[in-house]
This record gives structure tokens, sequence and C-alpha cells, in this order.
């Protein structure tokens, strides 16, 4: 889940320049085949595939430099360089081909978690709104990766990092919903309607200023993003970081033995109250972290194809999987239909 999880994750952007790219035999290959290639004397007419994911010839001339210098730094045993902040990576239509291929596969499993929640929550279920937009949002997301992650530019970069920025905040938004009981409680067949209008009132209240400082923070955030005349990655990091870890301690705090337990886990039950599968977000929570690690190992990709980013997707799909199996086991516990029925 790229969600704090999931994210947090965040996509921690590096630096313009590289070493590679800054390199006298990278930037003579670059000129001589710029002057040979992509002069107008001489034109190139590139594969269709490149040309409709927005390649030009003086891109594909850096695609073949950095490759051709890659290649002989390996059979010289030579260290492998990055080339404008990226690990060289052959390119099978897509750019970066194992980060593209892991993002479908996250796709993928909230496609199937999606439809699995549909079918096992009830329509009159009060969280199965939030779910099913937090699934679709994420579909959104993973969507955008495999966009990027194919052709990088600043348009697609930017629907990326907003994607995954909306993912987490949304995680965060159903999060407060759900731990906190402010969803719109279903009826009461009993006469006591005093009692629950006033109450119903304030959780709406609360929803209602909870859901505008959500969609406010979202706007501000894309907005001082946007209008810099460079992205400001820092401030992107720092921002999902916040929010996930945010996200990541609530549902911790959802796992904490029943002695120490601040939350109401449940309608109608006791703040004490504490089901065995309650564990469960600790351990993914748990997870997450440990798959982080994979943001900072930065090594060169093996076999040109697999680096730490790209695996870093990779174990995002299982998490996903298993918060999907996790939300559908707490949403069918037998307190939701007591609540309805009361």
């Amino acid at each position: 889940m790229r969600w704090a999880a999931i994210n947090l994750l965040v996509f921690i952007h590096p630096i313009l320049a590289s070493s590679g790219d800054r390199s006298n035999d990278f930037q003579q290959c670059l000129l001589h085949c710029d002057n040979a290639i992509c002069t107008a004397n001489s034109p190139n007419s590139l594969p269709l595939t490149l040309r409709l994911t927005g390649w030009t010839c003086t891109d594909n001339c850096k695609y073949m430099c950095m490759h051709k210098i890659t290649a002989q730094n390996i059979a010289s045993g030579l260290a492998i360089h990055q080339y404008y902040g990226k690990w060289p990576f052959w390119r099978f239509v897509a750019q970066e081909p194992a980060s593209v291929a892991f993002s479908l596969l996250n796709l993928f499993v909230h496609i199937r978690g999606a439809k699995k929640m549909r079918v096992a929550l009830d329509y009159s279920h009060p969280m199965k709104v939030y779910y099913m937009g937090w699934s679709f949002v994420s579909m959104n997301t993973w969507i955008w990766s495999s966009v990027f992650h194919t052709r990088d530019t600043a348009f697609t970069e930017k629907m990326d990092y907003f994607s995954a920025a909306l993912t987490i905040l949304v995680a965060l938004y159903f999060t407060i919903a759900r731990l906190f009981h402010l969803y719109a409680p279903a009826r009461p067949k009993t006469f006591l309607a005093t009692t629950f209008e006033h109450d119903s009132q304030g959780k709406k209240a609360l929803l209602k200023l909870w859901s505008t400082a959500c969609a406010l923070t979202f706007l501000g955030h894309i907005s001082y993003l946007t209008h810099l005349e460079r992205f400001d990655y820092s401030y992107n990091v720092t921002f999902n970081l916040v929010v996930g870890l945010v996200h990541n301690a609530l549902w911790l705090c959802y796992s904490l033995p029943s002695s120490v337990s601040f939350l109401r886990r449940f309608p109608n039950r006791s703040k004490r109250y504490r089901p065995h599968f309650v564990y469960k977000p600790a351990l993914l929570v748990s997870l997450i972290i440990a798959a982080m690690a994979l943001e900072l190992l930065d090594f060169p990709p093996w076999a040109l194809i697999f680096d730490a980013h790209s695996l870093w997707h990779l174990s995002t799909a299982p998490i996903a999987y298993l918060w999907y199996q996790f939300l559908i086991e707490d949403a069918g516990h037998d307190s939701w239909k007591e609540q309805r029925l009361s």
C-alpha cells in the first residue's frame, strides 16, 4: 500500500545531477551523438514506442551514452554511476521496467481487494464508503506510479507524488473516522430519538470539520509544490512522512493491550474489549517499517533491472493484501451488526 504505508515512503528524490552525467566521457559522447544524429541535417526517426512515451532524440542519446559508459565500467570492473539522479536501467519500453511491473502488481492487489471488500461488507456498513474510496484512490496512485516509471517527466513525476500523498492522507482520514467513530451511525429502532440525534449531530459536525481539514491540507500541499520554481523534494518527503507516521501510530494504538488501551475499538464495546485479531495492525506496521529499509539501500540495479526502489514496490503488494484482509475482518465484527440493529 502506498499509503502510509505505506508509505511513507516516500520517495526520496535524488539530486538532478549525478557523477555519471557530469563526467567528461558522458558529455563528449552526448555531444557527438547529438551532433551526428539529432541535428536538422541528419534527421533520426525514433521507434514508435519511444515517440509514444515522449522520448526525444536527445533523450535517446543520453540513454545510449549512459549504457555505453556503463558497459565499459562493468567490463573494467569499475563502479556503476548514476545519471541525472537515476541508476542506468535497461529500457524495455518502460524507463524502469521492474518498478512498472511491481506497480502494476500493487494495482492488481487493490483491484482484487476492492472486489472482496465490496462483496464482504454490507451496503449499510458505515465504513464501506471510506474503505472503497481509499481503494479507488490507491488504484489511481499505482496507475500513476506505473506511468511515472514508464517515462519520467515533470508532469508524470508530480502526478505520481500527488497521488501518493492523496492516498496516504485518505488512509489517515478513514483511520480517524474508524478509530474515533466519526462515521454516521445507523438510526436505532428504539425511540431514544433525542439522545441519538444529539450524538449523531455531534459526530456529523466533527466529521465535516475533519473532512474539510483534510481537503484543505491536500489542496495546500499540491498548490505549494505546483507554484514553486523547483519541486521541493524535502518538503514532499516530510509531508508524507508526518502523515504516514500519524496513521501508523494510530493503528499501533488500536493494537495496544486491553490494560493500556484508550480507544474504544468497536461500537457498543468497552475500551478493554480486545478480540484476537487486533494485533494485526501492529504486525503490518512493523512490516512497513522493515520494508522501508529498502528505500535506504541505494544500490546499483541487479542486471540493470532490479534496484532497491523497485523491490520496495514489490514489498508493498503483500502488505496491501494483508491490510485488506484485516480491514474486512475488523469490519465483519459482530458489534457493527449490533449497532445497526440496536
